[in-house]
């Protein structure tokens, strides 16, 4: 969820606040489209519970929830779930996505899930990968799957200070994870490629950084 265009605010920023000023600029400020990653491995799963972390407006619940999968859908903004909530009424699948408005770094929903899926959430606040990751790889279900996608690289149309920011690599993020191997077999670990537009509609090639991890 990173946004390569804003100055990084200061650090005693209020992540809801934040967040919620973010989706006021505009009337939408994601794609509304599915992550590509996350469809391609729901594609192959049969469709169980999944928990949305960081689901912003809804794009992945609202594709999930049309493909079967009953969604808990998470986000520290208010303003982004509202969005979803009237997408997934428009879709036609309100009754399979229950939204939940929670910082994640404080708090952490309860539950088991078939599918723990946690889409770019980078944020141009402090946000500690393994504060949210290790209480969600918690949440997977015995036979379940946990599926991290993050920004491998900043895009081309970024300026120089995004340029050298430096992204974490697919084996940190799994180390990041903290893993018992015996517990779990690793899927995926690797990057996607992927072609974006940016902000005055040139075309670029994107890198994500993908683990996919299942537990026994």
């Amino acid at each position: 969820m990173t946004d390569h265009h804003h100055q990084h605010p200061a650090a005693d920023t209020d992540p809801a606040r934040f967040w919620d000023e973010r989706y006021g600029q505009r009337d939408r400020i994601w794609s509304g489209r599915v992550n590509p990653v996350l469809a391609e491995v729901a594609e192959d799963l049969p469709p169980g519970t999944v928990l949305d972390l960081g689901c912003g407006e809804g794009g992945d619940a609202v594709w999930l929830a049309s493909h079967g999968w009953q969604v808990t859908a998470v986000d520290i903004s208010a303003t982004a779930l509202e969005r979803l909530t009237a997408e997934a009424g428009r879709a036609g699948v309100a009754a399979r996505i229950t939204t939940v408005s929670q910082d994640l770094t404080r708090d952490f929903p309860a539950g088991r899930f078939d599918l723990v899926s946690a889409q770019f959430l980078q944020s141009p606040l402090d946000l500690p990968r393994e504060k949210v990751l290790r209480p969600a790889a918690g949440a997977v279900a015995p036979g379940g799957r946990l599926l991290v996608v993050e920004h491998g690289a900043a895009p081309p149309w970024a300026g120089p200070d995004a340029q050298g920011h430096r992204f974490a690599s697919p084996e940190e993020i799994l180390a990041a994870l903290d893993l018992d191997p015996d517990g779990w077999v690793t899927e995926r670990v690797g990057a996607a490629y992927r072609t974006a537009t940016g902000p005055d509609g040139q075309t670029g090639e994107l890198v994500d950084h993908v683990v996919l991890v299942r537990r026994r």
